[in-house]
Formats: structure tokens, sequence, C-alpha cells
């Protein structure tokens, strides 16, 4: 397997640029606690059947730690996406003090 296009935090441009999306790919439950803004959350299981969703342009994929982000991110780069995925995930998006947003009406955390 080639090696998955990977980032870590700190290359990882604050604010995010114009043009860069982001896909969570985490779970229902971990996404309402605590998520990016603007993120287009689809859930990994559901990805094959919604790439069509996926936006042009370069796409910055997360998950919680950054395991299920590598394998999205392995299958959208095989579906011709420019895709790359942030290490550490929402942990580490968490602890470098990134603003995040909440559907709880709670202060946003990482589930």
């Amino acid at each position: 397997m080639n090696a998955v296009p990977t980032v870590a935090i700190d290359g990882v441009p604050h604010p995010l640029p114009e043009g860069l999306s982001v896909l969570d790919v985490r779970e229902h439950f971990e996404w309402q606690p605590g998520h990016i803004e603007g993120a287009l959350h689809i859930p990994l299981m559901d990805l094959g059947s919604r790439l069509e969703e996926i936006p042009e342009g370069q796409v910055l994929v997360v998950c919680k730690v950054g395991v299920r982000s590598a394998h999205a991110v392995a299958f959208l780069v095989q579906h011709g996406h420019d895709a790359v995925n942030l290490d550490g995930g929402m942990l580490d998006w968490q602890a470098s003090g990134r603003p995040m947003v909440s559907e709880t009406g709670q202060a946003p955390v990482v589930a």
C-alpha cells in the first residue's frame, strides 16, 4: 500500500485556507459533542455510498486519532480526490486550541 498523505496539526494553517474542505468520518455520536465548524460529516462506513458529496479541491480528513481518516484518505485518493489525513485527529485539533463547535448546546469536546 502506498503511503497515505498525512499532515500533523502544526502543518495545518490556522485559520484554514479558502478552498480547503474538511471531512469528518467519525460516527454521529462522536460528531455531535464537537467538530470543526463547516466540516462535512460522512461516517467512514457511509463514505462509499456518499462519494459524490466530497467537494472538489483539497480535503482534510479527520477522525478521533487519525486511523479511520487514514483509511478514508486511501479510499478517496484511489477515487481521484486530493485528500490528506490529519495525524492525531480531533484529539490533536482540540489539544492545539483550534476552534470547534457542538450540536449539543454544551461546550465542544472530542468524544
